[in-house]
């Protein structure tokens, strides 16, 4: 059975009486020109009755890009604030007739001119880019008023509240802004008169960290503060008794877990839609992002 016809810009123009240049002024909301209301309601009209939809490959020709934006995320950086960002980026470009696509993985020259040269979208952005190439403080996501820099000083700043001085920083090996995390959580240690902080990389050396003074762990992310109570356990601590142990970025499994896990909760769906709006080249007044929180619970 052969597809209906799709209803076209010539049919709507037929339609509701007027040319084709009309429709378009009227379906694009075109500034400077002198369309009645009950013109422009007799063509939204038309549109509605006939099912059109705009063509979005002509529009692409039109625009010299797609309609699409594609975000790339490296692996290591999932997590809760990725996907209230993705959340909010994706709904601000719904609103304003866009489609977002994410792509997982390493990033490299090769990959970017592929979605360049077949995609040719409107954008592409890399997830986390200002802390991967050192403008982590020029924007929202990266700088000490609601970025990184503010949730890591949020994090050690808690521990320190709870009266732990000797901290070590748990960061998984290769994770891709271990440098970044590593510098804004010793800065807010610094600031808090503490002294430097560990850098810890081998969980199996708890007991040791523990016998030398040191009485908390932050957790680069909730994952490997989760593997680190599995890590005391199987080394005879007690947590919080023995070593007080804090995760990052609230995943779903950390009240799942046995002590349940204190976390830093970061809600980004602000960040998104900012950014969003800022590729578009729209306002982003009164999107100011929620607080980030203490998730307080058994750990620390």
């Amino acid at each position: 059975m052969a597809e209906p016809r799709r209803a076209t810009l010539k049919d709507v123009a037929a339609a509701s009486g007027v040319s084709r240049a009309t429709v378009s002024f009227v379906l694009n909301d075109t500034p400077n020109q002198t369309i009645s209301e009950a013109t422009r309601e007799r063509v939204l009209r038309a549109v509605r009755d006939l099912g059109y939809v705009p063509h979005g490959i002509a529009k692409a020709l039109r625009e010299g890009t797609s309609r699409i934006v594609v975000l790339s995320i490296e692996l290591g950086l999932e997590g809760n604030y990725s996907r209230s960002y993705i959340r909010g980026l994706d709904d601000e470009l719904t609103a304003h007739d866009h489609v977002l696509l994410v792509r997982h993985g390493r990033a490299t020259a090769g990959t970017t001119k592929q979605i360049l040269d077949v995609v040719r979208p409107r954008a592409l952005l890399r997830f986390g880019e200002s802390c991967l190439t050192g403008h982590e403080l020029r924007d929202h996501g990266g700088g000490w008023d609601d970025g990184l820099a503010a949730h890591a000083a949020q994090q050690i700043g808690y521990l320190a509240g709870k009266g732990h001085t000797e901290i070590a920083l748990a960061l998984p090996a290769g994770a891709p802004l271990r440098e970044v995390r590593m510098r804004f959580a010793g800065q807010a240690a610094a600031e808090l008169g503490l002294p430097p902080l560990r850098e810890l990389t081998e969980l199996g050396r708890l007991r040791e960290l523990a016998a030398e003074g040191v009485t908390a762990i932050a957790g680069h992310d909730d994952d490997i503060a989760m593997r680190a109570l599995v890590a005391a356990r199987e080394q005879g601590l007690s947590v919080p008794r023995d070593l007080a142990v804090m995760g990052f970025d609230d995943t779903e499994y950390g009240a799942m877990v046995t002590p349940s896990l204190t976390t830093i909760h970061i809600d980004a769906e602000a960040h998104g839609r900012r950014a969003a709006r800022t590729l578009l080249g729209l306002s982003t007044d009164g999107l100011e992002p929620a607080p980030a929180r203490v998730i307080v619970r058994e750990s620390a």
